[in-house]
C-alpha cells in the first residue's frame, strides 16, 4: 500500500507524539479528538517537542517544518476517511476502543488500516468489533513517542500478512524499530514492565522505601534511565491500573493484581504528570 495520509485518533500524549513522528516522516498527518482543547494542548505539545529537539539537533529544518505545517487538527471523525492507514490512540479502556474502531470501520475506505495503539488489550478482540478484523493491527508506541526508537507491533488471530508487512515498513520509515509481540494481555513490554511498577508500588505501601529510595535503588543498581514510580507517573497511573486489571483479567492470576495505593491514588485523581500530582509532584510548566 502507497501510505501518503495517516489519521490519528486522540490528541493526548501518545496521540500528538505519534502525530508529530508522522508528520516528521513526511506524511501528511489529520489529528482528531473530540475535545477542541485537547488538540490545542495537543498542537501546542508538539511544537515545544519539535523545537526542543530542533534545537539540539536531532531532526532537520525540513523535519520540523514538516512536523509545524504537516498536522491538520479536526473534531470531526469523517475527516478519517482521506487516511490510508488510521491509529487509534484513546483511552486504554476495551469498550471506547471498540466503539471507535467500529465507527472508524464503517468511514474508512476499505483497503484502509486501523491500527490500535493499545498497550495492553487483545488486538483480535478489537479487530473482532469491525468488518475488516485482517486489516486491524497492534502499533504499541512507547512514551515520549519522539524519542523512544521501539513500536511493539501485534497482529490479532485474522491480521493478515499482507498488513503485517505493510505495517513493519510504515514504522521503519518513521524511524522506529518494530519488534513482533503475540497477541497477549500486557504483549512484552507491560507483560514485564508493570508488575515491577506494581511491587514498586507495593513496597512504598508497606514502607520497604520512601519513593526516592525506590527509585534510586532501580536507577543506580538495575540501571535504569528512570525509577519505577517516577516512571509510573510518567505513564499515568490510571494507565497503569487499567493495564494491571487487563493483564490480571486476561492472565487469570493474581500476581498482576493492582497493588491498593494504585487504586486510591487513581480515585483521587493523582494521576502523575498529567495532572501535576502522583508520587512526585509537577510543576504545571
Amino acid at each position: 500500500m502507497d501510505i501518503r495520509t495517516i489519521a490519528v485518533i486522540g490528541a493526548g500524549t501518545m496521540g500528538n507524539g505519534i502525530a508529530q513522528v508522522c508528520a516528521q516522516a513526511g506524511y501528511r498527518v489529520i489529528m482528531i479528538d473530540i475535545a477542541p482543547e485537547q488538540l490545542r494542548k495537543g498542537m501546542e505539545a508538539i511544537a515545544r517537542s519539535v523545537n526542543k529537539l530542533h534545537e539540539k539537533g536531532k531532526i532537520t529544518d525540513d523535519q520540523k517544518r514538516a512536523a509545524l505545517e504537516g498536522i491538520t487538527t479536526s473534531t470531526q471523525i469523517e475527516m478519517a476517511t482521506e487516511a490510508d492507514v488510521v491509529i487509534e490512540a484513546v483511552f486504554e479502556k476495551a469498550d471506547i476502543k471498540k466503539q471507535v474502531l467500529g465507527q472508524l470501520d464503517g468511514l474508512i475506505r476499505p483497503e484502509a488500516i486501523l491500527a490500535s495503539n493499545t498497550s495492553s488489550i487483545s488486538i483480535t478482540e478489537l479487530a473482532a468489533a469491525t468488518r475488516r478484523p485482517g486489516q486491524v493491527i497492534g502499533m504499541h508506541f512507547m512514551n515520549p513517542v519522539p524519542l523512544m526508537q521501539l513500536v511493539e507491533i501485534i497482529r490479532g488471530l485474522a491480521t493478515t500478512d499482507e498488513t503485517l508487512g505493510t505495517v513493519l515498513d510504515l514504522c521503519r520509515r518513521l524511524g522506529k524499530t518494530p519488534v513482533e509481540a503475540q497477541d497477549y494481555p500486557g504483549f512484552i513490554a507491560n507483560r514485564i514492565l508493570l508488575p515491577m511498577i506494581n511491587e514498586a508500588i507495593y513496597a512504598l505501601m508497606e514502607g520497604v522505601g520512601t519513593r526516592d529510595a525506590i527509585d534510586t535503588v532501580m536507577k543506580l543498581g538495575a540501571s535504569h534511565p528512570i525509577g519505577p514510580l517516577a516512571l509510573a507517573d510518567l505513564i499515568g497511573l490510571d494507565v497503569c491500573l487499567s493495564i494491571l486489571e487487563v493483564m490480571q483479567a486476561g492472565l487469570g492470576d493474581d500476581k498482576y493484581r493492582p497493588c491498593p495505593l494504585l487504586r486510591k491514588m487513581v480515585a483521587a485523581g493523582y494521576l502523575g504528570r498529567k495532572t501535576g500530582r502522583g508520587f512526585y509532584e509537577y510543576s504545571s510548566g
